[in-house]
């Protein structure tokens, strides 16, 4: 599984890895935008009064992976924990057949998505993307947040949270680069055309993105934990060697004492 892991690995991170610009630039894209823009022309930029908070928990469909998918819904349990304590009532979209297992019982779960971490698809992340958005326009969520593990390095895998509605692109971007990316543009057709194609769209690409970055922080973390178990078993197939070893010595060295004991007896 270590060698499996391994290979399939390569191909979850140089996906992941060559999907970030693109995640970049078009949040950067967003920024310029959105600089003007008013609630009343795009719902999906509404800010509210926050009552309602939805979590949308991105893990694995499999297991096998060490504490990967445990630390997520552990994070998810904490943010859950403090939007209680201040008052706002939170709801849960699982993605990933892991985090729909650990959340099920809760009763905070709205909609699950299983069985579709496997192929990394945008289509299956334009699905959980318009869902989300559909039901903040609703009114039924007033704040959606987006709760993965961000891969860092083979060794390291993160648990976060990244903001998705209402649309902010502007925050997270930061201050620095938004001022480096404004500017007086011409737009054609008109920003509002341009948005209600791209705000979609945008929603779309941050998912895809945390779906992609789960991916290959299971197959790292899977890996870590096979080449962690087959380690372990290493080490138990050592110390039970030494135990049959000493055993047998044991059962030898009695057997030649039940020998010499019967040949002075007969002499």
């Amino acid at each position: 599984m270590n060698m499996v892991a391994a290979a399939k690995l390569r191909g979850a991170q140089e996906k992941m890895e060559a999907f970030r610009p693109y995640t970049r630039k078009f949040n950067e894209a967003m920024s310029n935008l959105s600089g003007g823009a008013t609630t009343d022309q795009f719902p999906l930029m509404e800010k509210r009064d926050v009552k309602t908070v939805e979590l949308v928990v991105v893990t694995s469909d499999r297991g096998l992976c060490g504490s990967y998918n445990a630390n997520i819904v552990r994070l998810a349990l904490k943010m859950i924990k403090e939007y209680e304590a201040a008052g706002k009532k939170v709801s849960v979209v699982c993605v990933g057949k892991k985090g729909f297992q650990a959340f099920n019982k809760t009763g905070k779960v709205r909609k699950k998505f299983v069985d579709i971490m496997g192929t990394f698809q945008m289509f299956n992340a334009r699905e959980v993307a318009s869902d989300v958005a559909d039901n903040f326009l609703k009114g039924n969520s007033d704040k959606v947040e987006v709760i993965y593990g961000e891969f860092k390095s083979v060794a390291v895998q993160a648990p976060t949270f990244s903001h998705f509605l209402p649309v902010q692109p502007v925050e997270v971007v930061g201050t620095e680069t938004a001022k480096k990316i404004s500017g007086d543009y011409i737009y054609e057709p008109s920003t509002e055309e341009i948005m209600d194609v791209l705000q979609p769209l945008y929603l779309n690409v941050l998912i895809y993105q945390a779906m992609l970055e789960v991916g290959a922080s299971e197959h790292a973390a899977r890996m870590t934990a096979m080449d962690n178990a087959t380690n372990a078993c290493k080490d138990i197939v050592a110390n039970l060697t030494i135990v049959y070893n000493k055993a047998r010595q044991a059962s030898v060295t009695n057997e030649l004492m039940d020998i010499v004991g019967g040949a002075e007896a007969l002499k």
